[in-house]
């Protein structure tokens, strides 16, 4: 009997900085969400789509759902996080080997509540020292939780996602592909390009980058196989503009040189980025900046 091809969507949830953009790129096959080591580095609900020879995966990657701190781009963070419960198919709760935190609980009751088939994803099972403890840990998370099932694996070495492709496709409805099989995302190169420069950002500055900041595409021009974009870091405080910027603008460099390495191989063609530094006091607690910096949009 034919296998029969099943399409659908999965949320993928879980605390921050537990893997989830690195599994989404891994079972895409290809970059989509960035990747960083500091905490709440998803900031916006982003679709993977990952295509396989018995169905497809749209593969929401959502921000890391946290107690909040009250600020308004918190409460915009855990928003987007729960939201996309609502037009999936199932979820898949993220969590890290060996730790079951207050925030995973928070994550844990969200897919709970949302009445969703919920599949478990161990990750980080590579840095475990002691592999003994796997089964305990598996027991006593499982023990009052209902999951569909349960996969140990390793989102950065790609071990232990056959099966868990297998259990998400089980769940799809049948049904034709809903995207071309050459698309790996339901977001445009103008959002793209906003996110890679924060990936710089947040990699080359590490500690020393505020919180505070963000990205904002202001013009994105396509002519003759050269894409233009011009592009605004914006911080909370003048104080705050020097560490972007660096001694004689040698961070600021950096970081538009990396992001521009990225853009060519993500888009595919030669990308001439500017990139300036400007201050906006208390964007991050301000819904009307939120939105104008795409908070929110879905």
């Amino acid at each position: 009997m034919e296998t029969p091809f099943r399409a659908g969507r999965v949320a993928v949830l879980g605390r921050p900085n537990v893997g989830k953009s690195t599994l989404v790129n891994a079972l895409v096959g290809s970059k989509v969400s960035i990747v960083s080591h500091r905490a709440q580095t998803t900031r916006h609900r982003l679709m993977g789509i990952a295509t396989f020879e018995h169905g497809q995966l749209l593969l929401l990657d959502t921000p890391g759902i946290h107690r909040e701190k009250g600020a308004a781009i918190n409460r915009t963070l855990n928003r987007a996080a729960r939201g996309s419960l609502g037009e999936v198919d199932s979820a898949l709760l993220m969590i890290e080997a060996g730790r079951w935190t207050e925030e995973d609980e928070l994550a844990w009751q969200a897919a709970s509540e949302a009445g969703l088939p919920c599949l478990l994803a161990i990750n980080k099972i590579d840095r475990l020292r002691d592999k003994s403890a796997l089964l305990p840990f598996i027991a006593k998370v499982t023990a009052q939780r209902a999951f569909h099932s349960v996969h140990p694996i390793s989102a950065l070495k790609s071990s232990g996602l056959d099966a868990l492709v297998a259990d998400l496709l089980s769940l799809m409805p049948e049904s034709g592909p809903l995207h071309d099989e050459d698309e790996i995302t339901d977001r445009s190169e103008r959002f793209l390009a906003a996110e890679l420069i924060r990936e710089q950002l947040l990699n080359r500055l590490g500690d020393e980058l505020p919180y505070a900041s963000a990205v904002e595409i202001e013009s994105f021009e396509d002519v003759d196989g050269l894409a233009t974009i011009s592009a605004v870091i914006w911080v909370e405080r003048e104080g705050q503009k020097p560490i972007v910027i660096g001694r004689g603008g040698e961070r600021m460099k950096g970081i538009g040189q990396g992001a521009r390495e990225q853009m060519e191989a993500m888009f595919g063609r030669k990308v001439f980025l500017k990139l300036w530094c400007k201050v906006r006091q208390g964007w991050a607690d301000d819904e009307a900046a939120l939105r104008r910096f795409g908070y929110g949009d879905g």
